[in-house]
């Protein structure tokens, strides 16, 4: 059986295609450089991360972005020859007139070199290029407001959007018609949209017609897809959807889940933030169905009968930073750091050089790994030698630019080099505990863990990385949560420096551990 998600820690917004042998599927980044994941598998169970397709300025500049804006919602497409990715960079999320901008980027080969973007609209979020039988590619349109779906001609030669735009789908009773995709299977026209917005009330919705531009009609057992949300241990806010065939007769969805828990006063909370899970289906009377039955996202599905399986390789835990290049695991916020990180001027070591403090929406010397699981731990250990208050490094659990906490080594007014625990909740700082008096010059080691139910974090520090000390108590893992930041992304480990003074002050980092307990 494959078990649920597939994806596992902020990965939302699946897009999956098949090419030959190969399946891949891109997820949605938002703010997090580099833009779109993507995941590569030969027998949709095991799935590796493959270098992402926008990882250069020119393709995408996310400075400023707020937070939880940035890249949503890519569609990865494959007509024979190219592969495609429309992606939306979101720069306004509030007010009547939100600023998605729309472009769409190529490439011969998915691991080589993408395309400069080319513009098409900020009509709406979540568009898809779709390839009809016949050659010719449309753009599928959500339009901002949650007002339909529109369909219009792109002319491949030209690189642009031609002739008429026609709002084909109106959407249904559930509301926030987003994320569409379109498939020409048969005789029908199949529209699948997300809707009920993207959390517990989230479904896949499909339609179908004889034509592109209409009339969809809805799946007289609709919703496709949702979430059995009076069970606790049930996949949740189950949505955003994509389907593919294995080339061997069966169909498969991947689509959009959170694993939630409950606070003590009854409330579901996303610590991992919306993940992508995999459901096999069928065909029944001209609509798809879920092959276990029903309607509820499941927490495993039948692994595909025509394709052997292929084990991946153990990610190791720990990265001792020997290779010239970071791990793909990595990520940082909105831009890439270029001149403010390197592994060459002290080998085996990281080197991060400071900028603005991660409550910027700017340039942040930050480098995160996501948390896949509740129970989770992170270590690294630091060499750094604060001059002044305004410089500080260490180890960050972070969920956005105001929802953090950062264990960091800093000079205090009084000249003292100390270790310190801030949390940022809602953009309000708080200092957790008395500082703590430390070397100025030793190596310093630090960690973060959180309980087996992912509802409280503890920070440790060791001046050999044997002997630990928990510095303060137990705090509050909801303050990284979906629901409590109003965000999309999900928690993150990473190693962090900042210096406000202008002088670039950096840290060295001998290691960094990630590890799922």
């Amino acid at each position: 059986m494959i078990q649920n998600p597939i994806l596992r820690g902020f990965c939302p917004d699946p897009s999956i295609i098949r090419a030959g042998e190969d399946f891949y599927i891109a997820t949605s980044t938002f703010e997090w450089w580099p833009g779109v994941r993507l995941f590569h598998s030969k027998d949709l169970k095991n799935w590796e991360q493959i270098p992402s397709p926008l990882r250069r300025v020119s393709q995408l500049n996310m400075v400023g972005d707020p937070a939880s804006g940035g890249v949503w919602a890519p569609c990865l497409s494959y007509d024979g020859k190219k592969f495609w990715l429309v992606f939306t960079d979101v720069k306004t999320k509030k007010g009547r007139y939100y600023n998605t901008h729309n472009y769409l980027v190529y490439a011969d080969d998915i691991r080589g070199v993408w395309s400069d973007p080319v513009y098409l609209n900020s009509v709406g979020f979540d568009p898809s290029l779709f390839h009809d039988v016949d050659g010719r590619k449309y753009l599928i349109n959500m339009l901002n407001g949650f007002k339909g779906i529109t369909v219009q001609e792109y002319d491949p030669l030209t690189n642009r959007l031609v002739g008429r735009v026609e709002k084909v789908f109106g959407g249904t009773e559930a509301g926030f018609t987003e994320g569409p995709h379109m498939y020409h299977i048969g005789d029908w026209y199949y529209l699948l949209v997300a809707e009920g917005g993207t959390s517990y009330g989230h479904q896949v919705t499909i339609a179908r017609s004889r034509s592109i531009w209409g009339p969809f009609e809805v799946d007289p057992e609709n919703p496709m897809l949702t979430s059995d949300i009076e069970d606790e241990n049930a996949l949740q806010k189950a949505g955003h959807a994509d389907f593919v065939d294995t080339g061997h007769g069966e169909w498969y969805m991947v689509h959009l889940c959170g694993r939630s828990r409950t606070t003590e006063d009854g409330r579901k909370v996303c610590l991992t933030g919306r993940e992508t899970a995999i459901q096999k289906v069928c065909w029944k009377d001209g609509w798809l169905r879920l092959e276990s039955g029903g309607r509820f996202a499941q927490t495993e599905t039948e692994e595909p009968e025509g394709i052997p399986i292929h084990p991946l390789p153990e990610v190791p835990a720990r990265d001792d930073f020997n290779e010239n290049m970071m791990g793909l695991r990595y990520s940082c916020p909105r831009a890439p750091l270029v001149d403010s990180m390197n592994q060459v001027e002290r080998p085996g070591w990281l080197r991060l050089y400071g900028q603005e403090s991660l409550n910027s929406l700017h340039h942040v010397s930050l480098m995160g790994v996501r948390q896949e699981e509740l129970h989770a731990m992170a270590e690294t250990a630091m060499d750094f030698v604060p001059e002044r208050p305004e410089q500080a490094a260490g180890l960050a659990y972070m969920y956005d630019a105001m929802n953090f906490y950062i264990f960091i080594k800093t000079r205090d007014e009084a000249g003292k080099t100390v270790l310190n625990l801030i949390c940022s909740d809602s953009g309000v700082c708080t200092d957790l505990m008395e500082p703590v008096e430390v070397p100025e010059t030793d190596v310093l080691y630090l960690r973060a863990q959180t309980d087996e139910a992912g509802a409280f974090v503890r920070f440790f520090y060791s001046m050999d990385g044997a002997g630990w000390i928990q510095a303060g108590g137990e705090y509050t893992t909801e303050i990284l949560t979906d629901e409590h930041c109003r965000g999309f992304t999900g928690a993150h480990f990473g190693m962090y420096c900042h210096d406000m003074s202008g002088s670039r002050k950096f840290a060295d980092f001998d290691y960094f551990t990630y590890k799922n307990i």
